[in-house]
């Protein structure tokens, strides 16, 4: 099972497309490690520098429609090769949260208003956070700050998470 707990990269923007996590011009990469330069190159956000803003960081917090675009594992597979196993946001593009699960990645979705309150209480500070897999809770820190939500997603998600991804899982049970 991947690591779900660290540093947190707060993309504060909706609609984060595919094109944007890995710019289609690298599809033609043959290995998994050549799309690590690549994450998030081409997003435009404020105060968002992805060659300094992403080193160290293991988990990203956005809003509403991740990875929404075209259906490429591409996606998942540049976040983590950068170490990022968890995307967490208020909303996923379908194909793109499945790419993620298959991967043995989680992607998991909370409350509009609950990504607010984590934006407005930990975004800007080296803010961190541990996953409890088996109690489905999430525990923010940041500044003596904490916070701790809970979080759900399907058992059959869980499996997959829980077996390194979908390839690991079928091998298990086929």
């Amino acid at each position: 099972m991947k690591n779900f707990n660290g540093k947190i990269l707060f993309l504060d923007r909706s609609d984060i497309n595919t094109d944007e996590i890995i710019p289609a011009k690298y599809l033609t990469e043959s290995t998994k490690i050549a799309l690590k330069p690549f994450l998030l190159e081409d997003i435009v956000l404020e105060r968002f520098n992805p060659a300094k803003d992403i080193e160290g960081k293991s988990v990203v917090v956005a809003r509403d429609n991740f990875g929404c675009g075209s259906s490429r594992e591409h996606a998942p597979w540049a976040f983590e090769v950068n170490g990022i196993n968890m995307v967490i946001a208020s909303g996923f593009a379908r194909i793109f949260r499945q790419n993620m699960f298959n991967c043995g990645m989680m992607a998991v979705s909370l409350e509009k208003d609950v990504i607010e309150k984590l934006f407005t209480k930990f975004a800007g500070k080296s803010t961190s956070v541990e996953t409890d897999i088996d109690k489905m809770l999430f525990t923010f820190t940041a500044d003596g700050l904490k916070e701790v939500i809970p979080f759900s997603i399907s058992q059959y998600d869980l499996a997959l998470v829980k077996a390194g991804g979908w390839v690991d899982y079928a091998d298990q049970k086929y």
